[in-house]
């Protein structure tokens, strides 16, 4: 249950000012699709929707807002709806990144990363999947995961938090959304080369101390352009497909994960131990209370 061209289809982005949402809109645009586009950044928005409308694409609407305020996101749909009618495509590509040992995390580390990568893509989905509904046209809904939200990488609780919820809630609404025509994609990334590398903020480590950035350089090597990872989210759309691996070794670990569970967990304990031992030569004071 895909879509099988984006030509003149409705198609909302958040996420659009950078990387994967970038890439996506730009993409899409480049298909013919009609594009809504959001961001928390301004100026970086509005750059994408120039670039797009100078290669003759479509932005029928953009506006700068934290998906993390409900009402903010509902205001926007509200807007949307009454101006253009309901979407086809509705795209949760924004989020943050959030790292660290559990000891070293603060509670605002964990409600800020669940509010804008759980909290948020759920406000686009009561705000838009609705109106999809009543209009009885079907469409297709897309979530981006990650591979946090497969596996139990070390130091990624407050973001696996996140990500295992949004694959939680895209594996409900799979079935729920089948009888009104609405197609669900779950998106899994790996490593991919967009700003947030740069910005992930690890809480409790020196970002700038020799050994973490040899390991932050050797992550962004093996990372894939954003450019990859949204064709490969685009022709899962138009193929209806539910799961989308953008790297072969997340396929792979995935498979692995479910047919050698022991394996699977030494593993990630194997990977853990590594990570805190690099980690401890930058690692900052404790801050008290």
């Amino acid at each position: 249950m895909g879509l099988e061209t984006l030509n003149g289809q409705r198609v909302f982005i958040t996420g659009a000012a950078s990387g994967i949402g970038r890439a996506t809109a730009l993409a899409a645009a480049k298909d013919g699709a009609i594009l809504f586009l959001t961001d928390i950044q301004d100026v970086a928005l509005e750059k994408t929707a120039r670039d797009i409308e100078a290669a003759g694409g479509t932005v029928a609407h953009r506006r700068a807002l934290d998906i993390a305020d409900y009402d903010a996101v509902v205001a926007l749909a509200d807007e949307i709806h009454a101006e253009h009618g309901t979407m086809d495509l509705v795209m949760n590509v924004a989020g943050i990144s959030t790292w660290g040992a559990v000891e070293h995390l603060r509670h605002e580390d964990w409600r800020r990363t669940i509010e804008i990568d759980l909290m948020g893509p759920i406000h686009v989905i009561e705000a838009f999947i609705p109106p999809m509904i009543e209009a009885g046209r079907g469409g297709h809904l897309v979530n981006v995961s990650s591979a946090a939200g497969l596996f139990g990488l070390p130091w990624h609780a407050p973001y696996s938090a996140a990500k295992f919820g949004l694959r939680g809630v895209s594996e409900v609404l799979r079935f729920d959304l089948r009888r009104h025509g609405i197609g669900v994609t779950l998106v899994c990334p790996g490593g991919v080369d967009t700003p947030l590398v740069g910005t992930v903020d690890i809480v409790g480590v020196d970002r700038d101390h020799p050994e973490i950035k040899k390991f932050t350089d050797r992550f962004q090597k093996h990372a894939v352009p954003p450019e990859v990872v949204a064709e490969k989210m685009l022709t899962g759309v138009r193929k209806g497909k539910y799961l989308v691996f953008t790297s072969r070794d997340i396929q792979v670990g995935y498979w692995f994960q479910r047919k050698f569970a022991l394996p699977y967990e030494l593993a990630m304990r194997l990977a853990n131990r590594k990570l805190v031992s690099v980690a401890r030569r930058g690692m900052l004071p404790k801050e008290p209370g």
